[in-house]
């Protein structure tokens, strides 16, 4: 139960995203089921998004005096 509660990894959600892209890709994938899974991408992608501001927020640069800044 904890793992479905535990947030992705970016790494593990750009794997998923990958993964829908095949399935997207198929020629075999009904319509309905298509829009299911471009839904869900799209969520994902939000996901990502979210992620990597994060990130980029705590990213830290150093000044001229060589100290560390936030960026």
């Amino acid at each position: 139960m904890e793992e479905k509660n535990r947030e992705l990894t970016l790494e593990e959600a750009f794997e998923k995203l990958d993964g829908m892209l095949e399935e997207l890709e198929s020629p075999d994938i009904p319509l309905e089921e298509s829009f299911q899974v471009y839904e869900q991408g799209m969520k994902l992608l939000k996901q990502c998004n979210e992620i990597i501001d994060r990130v980029e927020k705590n990213v830290l640069k150093l000044n001229e005096n060589g100290e560390l800044e936030e960026f």
